[in-house]
């Protein structure tokens, strides 16, 4: 069993320090991650990623231009029929900024081809195949361009587990995993992205008024505050004990139950003592 955890003294959990990050330094450290990750450890020179409207993937375009240079980043814009123009309009304005390469590939076709045989599918399933059509696109044109692709979801997504299973979270290399979504836009205003995009409302773009808190039944930045105590040990119980509601704190927890098979590699059925990723690892694995 887990040792308790100890706290001494009750945090004010309706204080934005609780979450507030150094955002130049923050900045400057990523730049430092990707060049080293993709230029030193990879050899690779060119960034790859989707650019959505949203405020996470205009933040790694915003990172990638600084550590690759402009010239070395290829942003795709991959549209379905039901996206919103708003979507198309605000990527624009990131790929104008920073005068990063742009290309945009609609995936109607791509989609449409195979629910054409699938007339019930339901809108979570639909999210599902456009996720995974853009991933289809982005490794193909990493594989083109000589880049890698780079991922774009926050650590508020990943713990609730709000993404495609081997898509959002597939590109090998992410910055922005281990930010909370209240953090990406603390960064985001940090780097200069416009402010259409950071104050809009955060969006899986499927349905057309639907939002991510709409879905969650929560705020992000409530969502955050709450997930920022969990991962620290606390109890449900405390979180409780600690001002936060019982229904809120249950609507987190319940999320992060239902989600940790999502935040693991594929399980392997283990024959040997070398079984890739159980036992066998490299040094350079650990």
């Amino acid at each position: 069993m887990p040792l308790p955890v100890i706290h001494a003294e009750k945090p004010d959990i309706e204080s934005p320090s609780q979450l507030s990050i150094n955002a130049p330094l923050v900045a400057d450290w990523l730049v430092r991650f990707l060049k080293d990750e993709v230029i030193r450890r990879r050899n690779v020179h060119k960034a790859i990623l989707g650019l959505s409207g949203g405020v996470d993937s205009a933040v790694v375009a915003y990172l990638c231009a600084r550590a690759f240079g402009p010239e070395n980043v290829f942003a795709f814009r991959m549209p379905y029929k039901i996206s919103s123009e708003e979507s198309i309009l605000h990527a624009n304005l990131v790929v104008e900024d920073l005068g990063i390469q742009a290309r945009t590939f609609e995936i109607t076709g791509m989609v449409d081809g195979y629910i054409a045989g699938e007339p019930d599918i339901s809108p979570s399933r639909l999210g599902n195949v456009c996720a995974r059509s853009r991933m289809i696109v982005l490794f193909d044109q990493s594989a083109k361009l000589g880049g890698l692709p780079i991922g774009t979801g926050n650590k508020s997504e990943r713990l609730f587990g709000y993404y495609t299973w081997h898509a959002d979270d597939s590109p090998p290399i992410n910055p922005l995993g281990d930010l909370f979504k209240s953090q990406v836009w603390e960064l985001a205003r940090e780097l200069g992205v416009p402010s259409e995009i950071v104050d809009k409302p955060a969006s899986a773009d499927l349905i057309k008024g639907q939002t991510d808190e709409s879905d969650f039944g929560i705020t992000y930045v409530r969502a955050d505050r709450i997930l920022n105590y969990m991962i620290q040990g606390y109890s449900r119980a405390k979180l409780i004990a600690m001002g936060f509601g019982e229904e809120e704190v249950n609507l987190v927890w319940k999320r992060i139950d239902g989600t940790h098979w999502k935040r693991r590699l594929p399980t392997v059925a283990m024959l040997s003592t070398t079984a890739i990723g159980e036992y066998y690892l490299r040094p350079v694995d650990y």
